[in-house]
């Protein structure tokens, strides 16, 4: 009995023992332990500069009835060259300038009538020609964003109905302005100047809905004049112009020639 005792008393011991080293011992904070971590950049691709030229049409929606190249009128013997595109629109109509620029000169030429140029960078300019008015504060040295109203579409000048007749320069050479219109360009290696600068050899018949003054008085005059009326109103007609040339006319300046 007494071995008994002795060992139920050990085991008491122990037990107290364990319970007080329990109570005793260090205890761990149960908070966990946050590390901060810096925030890593998300990688961005840089944004493409702007492009370098952008280019409207100056009449969006509109089209172009008589296009760049070589080009003979009713009255004319032989091709020349039109420096630019006929837009066909009714008088009244908003111009829009092409691209931004600054308006070097506005006046009234006998042969493009009422007319706007404006500079652009990398030597460029744009010529809106036939108009009835410029828009409300276009005149030398107005700047314009590209998009802006420059001009209202008239029948002046030696015109043949009411259209915009529009160039494209580089420096005095015509461009053809179907490379340019709606089109973007990064830099200025990009402009396709030889590509616009190609005449084709081939001749455009023109038809006309109105005759310049004076133009088929002298025709008849000469006699031989053969006239078709054409389904969609526009006159036809052969002259004899060998005996009667077309009259001189006076280029508006260096870089501004004739057209129709």
């Amino acid at each position: 009995m007494l071995g008994v005792a002795a060992m139920a008393g050990t085991l008491n011991g122990a037990l107290a023992l364990g319970d007080w080293a329990a109570r005793t011992a260090p205890v761990a904070d149960p908070t966990p332990v946050i590390v901060p971590i810096a925030p890593q950049a998300e990688e961005v691709e840089p944004e493409a500069p702007p492009p370098a030229f952008q280019f409207a049409a100056p009449l969006p929606g509109r089209v172009i009835n008589s296009p760049f190249g070589l080009r003979q009128l009713p009255w004319e013997e032989n091709g020349r060259l039109h420096e630019g595109v006929d837009i066909a629109a009714p008088g009244g109509a908003a111009v829009k300038v092409a691209a931004d620029g600054v308006v070097k000169a506005t006046g009234l030429s006998p042969s493009y009538g009422r007319y706007v140029l404006v500079m652009h960078k990398g030597g460029l300019t744009t010529l809106y020609a036939h108009l009835a008015r410029p828009a409300a504060g276009v005149k030398r040295g107005a700047y314009l964003h590209r998009g802006d109203t420059v001009a209202f579409v008239g029948n002046s000048g030696r015109s043949t109905g009411s259209h915009l007749h529009f160039e494209i320069r580089k420096g005095d050479k015509a461009l053809n302005p179907t490379f340019f219109l709606d089109r973007s360009f990064a830099e200025a290696s990009d402009l396709p100047l030889k590509a616009a600068g190609r005449v084709s050899r081939k001749v455009h018949k023109a038809t006309v809905s109105k005759w310049p003054p004076g133009v088929l008085a002298k025709a008849g005059a000469a006699g031989g004049v053969k006239l078709a009326r054409l389904k969609n109103g526009r006159v036809r007609a052969t002259i004899p112009v060998a005996t009667v040339p077309a009259p001189a006319v006076p280029a508006v300046s260096a870089s501004v020639g004739s057209s129709t």
